[in-house]
């Protein structure tokens, strides 16, 4: 596993060399904008988002985040719970005037683990979105632009592509490529259409497969969209693009792509965020492919990504 992961990022960090010298092309949003995408989310696309709750059902797209949950290394955390004051059964009674007891949490962790948000900062190629300076943003307290405080409530009409359907499979399997032609097949077959401003989500099976069962497995590989899927979905003009995964690229790469350069022309090139790790099942199994999407991200200042729990409402 760590061999397969360790490889990947030498191959992302070896693409991403020569684009030093690249020219950068500003936002569209604009030379100062720090939000890309979100700039879709319009008070009329949040109307039209409500109006496909129409049997009130609430689903989370986030998994259950274990401590020994497998991540890309070397992610991880740690949960410690701890009863302040009351040790040897001591109770805080004396300090609140009834027989009070309490429990709090401590975790370090990186947010990058389990159902995340990958935010603007995230990944580039030389420079990011926006042709930030990795120089000017990059500090160890945290980013200096594009944090994921910056990222607007996301309320959005969301879409599912579901490509273990289209398969006929349970799940795809890891190294298992989808390319922009599946991906239309599939849609078209589903009756999936798009519509600007969307949160597109892709169900391969995998998650609901490999977590459990082989957690090795699941994090040393996955099933995912090729490179120019990648380009294929953000011309579809979306505020977010995910999948069932950890990653939502294939890993291992489709021969002749580049690891990992679905979230540069996503995040970098199109200020499009990545939603990763989405609990997708329920949906593919009832045939939900249209619903509300709403996504409120804790508000930390300077953070790249962030742990999720979305909400798909229909």
């Amino acid at each position: 596993m760590k061999k397969l992961l360790l490889g990947a990022s030498v191959a992302l960090a070896l693409a991403a060399g020569p684009a030093l010298a690249q020219e950068c092309k500003p936002s569209k949003y604009g030379a100062d904008d720090e939000i890309g995408a979100a700039n879709l989310i319009t008070p009329e696309r949040v109307a039209a988002a409500a109006k496909l709750v129409k049997k009130g059902m609430a689903h989370p797209l986030g998994i259950v985040v274990d401590p020994n949950m497998p991540a890309f290394p070397p992610r991880g955390m740690m949960l410690q719970i701890v009863s302040p004051g009351q040790q040897n059964g001591r109770t805080l009674g004396q300090d609140f005037g009834w027989d009070s007891i309490y429990n709090d949490d401590i975790a370090q962790l990186w947010f990058g683990i389990g159902p995340q948000i990958d935010g603007l900062g995230h990944l580039g190629e030389g420079t990011y979105y926006n042709c930030n300076d990795p120089k000017d943003i990059s500090k160890l307290t945290g980013l200096t632009k594009l944090g994921v405080e910056k990222i607007p409530p996301l309320v959005a009409r969301g879409v599912l592509i579901d490509i273990a359907k289209h398969r006929g499979v349970e799940s795809l399997n890891a190294g298992d490529a989808i390319s922009a032609e599946e991906l239309e097949a599939a849609s078209k077959a589903q009756g999936v259409s798009f519509k600007d401003g969307d949160v597109i989500l892709i169900h391969t099976g995998w998650t609901d497969a490999k977590l459990a069962s082989d957690p090795k497995a699941w994090v040393s590989g996955e099933p995912g969209t090729d490179n120019a899927a990648a380009i294929w979905l953000a011309n579809k003009n979306p505020v977010a693009v995910g999948a069932d995964t950890w990653g939502v690229d294939v890993v291992p790469p489709k021969k002749g792509d580049k690891v990992f350069y679905g979230h540069v022309t996503l995040l970098k090139e199109n200020g499009i965020y990545i939603l990763e790790t989405m609990n997708t099942g329920r949906l593919a199994a009832e045939g939900v492919n249209e619903f509300m999407f709403v996504l409120g991200q804790a508000r930390i200042k300077g953070a790249v990504q962030m742990i999720i729990n979305p909400v798909a409402m229909w």
